[in-house]
This record gives C-alpha cells, sequence and structure tokens, in this order.
C-alpha cells in the first residue's frame, strides 16, 4: 500500500527543484535514477536537440508481470516561473509556497504520484501488465515536449496524463486545439513633433485592428486572447511596427479554424481601413481530442475512482495538455486531476489528501487493467 510519508517527502524534494522549461536536466537526472532503481529500462529523446533544451523527455519501460493491456502513465517535468528557491509551507493539510513563487504541484504531484505506484508494485509484488512512464519536457508554453517527442517510442494501449486541477476522481475527456496567430502592422515613420502627418503610426492601426477581432470566451467550446503587444522606438517617433500574438482555442476543430480565419480576416480588414500593412502568420499548437464516456480507459479509471470513495466527474477541458499529442499519436489517453489549485500562481496549493489520493487512484488503475481488462 502507498506511503503517505513516503509520498509527501518526495513531492517536497521534487519541488524544490529548479526545472524551468527547457533547463530540466537536474530533474531528469534523477528520475533517470529513479526510475532505474525501480527496475525501468529509460530512453531519452532527441527534443533537447530540437527545442534548444537541456534534457528530453524520458519514456521508461517497466514489463509487465502478465499479460495485460499495455499502460501509459505520464506527467512533465517543468514548471513556470517564478520556481527558484520553493519553501513549502504545510498548515492543515494544505500545502503553499511561502508567497514569492509557485509550489510545482504543477506538475510534481504527478510525477510523484507515479513514483509511488511504480514502488508499491515492486514493493508488494503485485501483478501488472507492461507499464510506460512518459515523463516530458516543455509541457508549459505549448505542450513542446510532447509534440517533438520521438513517438515511435509509444507502444501503450491506453494512457493517462496526471495534470490537472480538481480532486483525483476528475477525468478530462474533451480538449480544446489551439493556434498561435503572429501578427506584424508596419506603418510609416515620421518625426512626431515636426512632421506627424507624413507618418502612420501602427499602434494606432493596430488599436483599430485589434476592435475587429473577437476576444473571450467566443462560446462554450471555443475562446481567443490577444496574448501579447509590442511596438514603437520612442516617443518623438511615429511608430513604425507593432507585433502581437493572439490564440484561439476550441474543442470543435471546424469552430478552431473558422475563428482563426476570423481573427486573420480582422487585421487584414484594418490594414485596408488604415492604410497600413500587415502579416499575419498561423501556427498550429495542437489538434483538440474527445475520449467517449464508455471508452476503456474512460471506465477504467471511473471505476477504479469509486472503488476508492473518490467522487468521479468528467470534464470537457479548457486548456491542453501532453494528452493532446499523445492522443494524436494514437494513444487513448485521458487527463487525470490530481489537486493542483490555482496553477501558474504564487497562490498555488494541493491539499496533502489530494497528493495521496492521486496515488491510490494511479495505483488502483493499474491494478484493474491487470485484473479486470
Amino acid at each position: 500500500m502507498i506511503q503517505e510519508k513516503r509520498i509527501l517527502d518526495e513531492f517536497l524534494e521534487l519541488i524544490r527543484i529548479r526545472c524551468t522549461t527547457k533547463q530540466e536536466r537536474e530533474i531528469a537526472d534523477l528520475l533517470i535514477k529513479r526510475l532505474t532503481e525501480l527496475g525501468c529500462t529509460v530512453q531519452e529523446d532527441n527534443a533537447a536537440e530540437k527545442l534548444g533544451g537541456t534534457a528530453g523527455n524520458l519514456v521508461a519501460v517497466l514489463k509487465g508481470t502478465k499479460k495485460a493491456p499495455v499502460l501509459m502513465l505520464t506527467a512533465h517535468m517543468d514548471c513556470v516561473e517564478p520556481c527558484s528557491d520553493i519553501k513549502p509551507q504545510i498548515e492543515d493539510g494544505v500545502i503553499r509556497s511561502d508567497g514569492t513563487t509557485i509550489l510545482g504541484a504543477d506538475d510534481k504531484a504527478g510525477v510523484t504520484a507515479i513514483l509511488e505506484t511504480l514502488r508499491v508494485l515492486k514493493e508488494d509484488n503485485l501483478p501488472h501488465g507492461d507499464i510506460q512512464i512518459v515523463f516530458t519536457v516543455a509541457e508549459e508554453g505549448g505542450v513542446n515536449g510532447s509534440k517533438n517527442m520521438d513517438a515511435s517510442l509509444l507502444h501503450a494501449d491506453i494512457g493517462y496524463t496526471l495534470d490537472t486541477h480538481g480532486a483525483p476522481g476528475k477525468i478530462s475527456i474533451k480538449a480544446p486545439g489551439q493556434n498561435k496567430i503572429f501578427v506584424k502592422v508596419t506603418g510609416k515613420p515620421a518625426h512626431a513633433g515636426i512632421a506627424p502627418e507624413k507618418g502612420k503610426n501602427a499602434i494606432m492601426a493596430a488599436a483599430r485592428m485589434l476592435m475587429k477581432v473577437p476576444q473571450g470566451r467566443i462560446d462554450w467550446e471555443t475562446t481567443c486572447n490577444i496574448g501579447t503587444i509590442q511596438g514603437g522606438r520612442a516617443t518623438n517617433i511615429v511608430a513604425e511596427n507593432v507585433d502581437i500574438v493572439c490564440e484561439s482555442r476550441s474543442r470543435n476543430k471546424e469552430k478552431l479554424e473558422r475563428l482563426t480565419r476570423q481573427i486573420c480576416e480582422g487585421f487584414e480588414m484594418g490594414a485596408k481601413e488604415t492604410g497600413t500593412e500587415v502579416e499575419v502568420r498561423v501556427k498550429k499548437a495542437y489538434d483538440p481530442y474527445e475520449i467517449a464516456e464508455n471508452s476503456l480507459v474512460v471506465r477504467t479509471a471511473a471505476r477504479a475512482a469509486k472503488k476508492l470513495g473518490l467522487p468521479v466527474a468528467l470534464e470537457e477541458s479548457g486548456g491542453g495538455s501532453d494528452a493532446n499529442f499523445f492522443n494524436t499519436y494514437g494513444v487513448s489517453c485521458a487527463v487525470l486531476g490530481v489537486g493542483m489549485t490555482n496553477c501558474h500562481t504564487t497562490e498555488e496549493y494541493i491539499l496533502e489528501k489530494d497528493l495521496y489520493d492521486a496515488a491510490r487512484l494511479t495505483l488502483q488503475i493499474v491494478q484493474d487493467v491487470a485484473v479486470e481488462n
């Protein structure tokens, strides 16, 4: 059975390791050591070379003791900033940082649950099929680790990504695709005090363009956002250039493409009206996915949660994860809640109970896959 003190100690150890996106070498080396000690064979792909990072994705295999569907368990190694010098505080069963950094439960809670599951399988000599463990890099900022991984290393039948908010028992079965839209507006420079009428201000043109672009929640499964805008050189120069980065998301692929076209057309129409030039470039981040409620991967997780007395909640998510790519690669992969709350902020926290329940649920899933399928 799981050991709560061991889980807590390991979680606190992992979150103290700085693991900025594309700077995951230290934690990758530690996880290679842990996985090897637990009897896994471990491979590291060439994602580091592709991304300009320090470590690649780790793909490990624990050979099964019996024939069963091959199960994949995944979590990501990197964290958003600020993640240096994390000082965890525990009070009344709640784990937080000291308020100056994130906590790092996103996604060290997932990593910890997977490691504890492997330990209990070994210690208690529990039957299990082949298990693939995938620890990805560069999940934050665009799931670029899984996007650039060597998919030929994957051979699982079903998988679970332990990487979303909500208590264990929550299962995300549908998630949006995302497009990034890069816009460059070019006007004409002029001296702002001597001859402003000779210029065409790219900042003002961009402002008019943005009035034509959809923004925020479009419907229950579709959103878009103007993320960054940069431009101009000095107050005495009519601004010549502006760079804007937007995103569009939808759980419906047709809606995603339609919204992306609307955004692009809004900028192009605005350029004509302002007499400026605009260059619009679209980059697909990832496709949406949907898993049927009666699928093996969902049935298995729901059954395991019920056995443990955990309330089951099926969710349609608004965020992407590594599961978007794993499903694209042919592994039916759902996302499991591990209790992380207020992620990507210095108010992030996790309940001790959720940390332990995430490990219990993961272990139960592994056992059920081996015995009941």
